[in-house]
């Protein structure tokens, strides 16, 4: 690698986005925002109850064609409400990959249940469906269609699979290893809206899918989320417990059991109404974004830019770099030179199994995590750069 290469990187970037500062991933914003926003507030429906909150997950299960969607307060709370709804409790294991977003071990933690770390592959930054495959045969058995860690004797009930940066993980693969092991699949397609794989959208592949609307997500409500499902059973009992878990009575205030109170607003909806109903340029001109930083990177001989395959269609949220061999002192220059002019780039998430309070739980050989979290770069990627 040349002296100086962050610089390089650095210029061929603005000359992609045209700007001398750019941040990670910003919302992107116009009057139809304001106006919705507006009759939320003049109608007084800010809460709970609200048209917006309906037209709002209509518009989401007419983007995905899952049959249920229950909207969120959060991706985290959306998570938490999934791993309720499938019955996970305490000292239940939760397979999860290690490269991933904190959300997924906090959920599990919230249930009291087990995080136990998995491997990706390079193909898709997703769980290793092969490697998972082999780590099943080996430290697993099946018990009454149940699936058991052999070391632990604990039941390893669910997998949580991330759609890392919303590009497709092996879904299909990977549903056909959970099927035969009897472990209940939750897609975390927080960061995979308008992602497909085989022409069906991420998130209804498994038992349950989320989304998360955040800020830096390709739409946005501000804070908030989605709970994906086809199973009707999953749907009213995810919807009960969003909701407090109260009984229905025009006035008296009871409760079944343990709920939370992770509804999202219809403020909320109203800015999420807003930004869905523009989804498809918010989609067009991402593709456009990283076909421009595609014919800038494709001749740098030491990285290469993540692309879809053939089956996948990609909503290109964070547009990532992938260096061809590990180069931890690289990272960091071309990190601290590019933020400090004001361009946002930043590395893949610190690997779950490294933050301290996660250390104890299982894992399997992560060497494939470990070399990637010295490899990936993100970049950009703002639906109007």
């Amino acid at each position: 690698m040349k002296k100086n290469e962050e610089k390089n990187l650095y210029k061929l970037i603005s000359s992609v986005i045209k700007k001398k500062s750019a941040e990670l991933h910003e919302p992107h914003f116009n009057n139809l925002e304001i106006n919705y926003l507006k009759e939320a507030i003049k109608k007084k429906s800010v809460s709970r109850k609200g048209n917006f909150v309906d037209r709002f997950s209509k518009k989401i299960k007419y983007l995905t064609k899952a049959k249920y969607v229950i909207l969120t307060s959060t991706g985290t709370s959306a998570l938490h409400l999934a791993l309720l709804a499938l019955n996970i409790k305490k000292n239940d294991e939760v397979l999860m990959p290690s490269l991933n977003y904190i959300a997924s071990a906090n959920a599990t933690l919230y249930c009291g249940a087990i995080p136990h770390f998995i491997d990706v592959d390079e193909e898709s930054l997703g769980i290793d469906p092969i490697k998972l495959k082999k780590y099943l045969i080996e430290k697993c058995f099946v018990k009454k269609k149940k699936c058991f860690n052999k070391k632990t004797k604990r039941s390893i009930k669910a997998m949580i699979c991330l759609h890392t940066f919303g590009y497709p993980a092996k879904i299909l693969e990977l549903k056909k290893i959970c099927s035969k092991y009897h472990i209940k699949l939750i897609e975390d397609s927080a960061e995979a809206l308008g992602s497909f794989s085989n022409k069906k959208h991420l998130g209804t592949f498994g038992d349950i899918g989320i989304l998360s609307f955040n800020g830096n997500k390709i739409i946005t409500t501000g804070s908030g989320g989605a709970i994906l499902t086809n199973n009707l059973k999953l749907a009213k009992t995810v919807n009960h417990l969003s909701k407090i878990a109260k009984k229905k009575h025009p006035y008296k205030l009871d409760y079944d059991f343990l709920g939370y109170n992770y509804n999202l607003s219809n403020l909320n909806a109203a800015l999420g109404l807003a930004q869905i109903e523009k989804i498809n340029y918010f989609l067009k001109n991402k593709k456009k974004l990283h076909e421009r930083y595609y014919k800038k990177f494709q001749k740098i001989y030491y990285l290469k830019i993540f692309s879809d395959n053939k089956v996948n269609k990609s909503n290109n949220w964070l547009i990532t770099l992938v260096l061809k061999k590990a180069n931890k002192k690289f990272l960091k220059k071309l990190f601290d030179y590019t933020n400090n002019q004001k361009i946002s780039t930043r590395p893949v998430f610190k690997l779950l199994h490294k933050i301290k309070y996660l250390k104890k739980y299982p894992k399997m050989n992560l060497n494939k995590s470990i070399d990637l979290e010295n490899r990936i770069i993100t970049i950009p990627s703002s639906s109007f750069l």
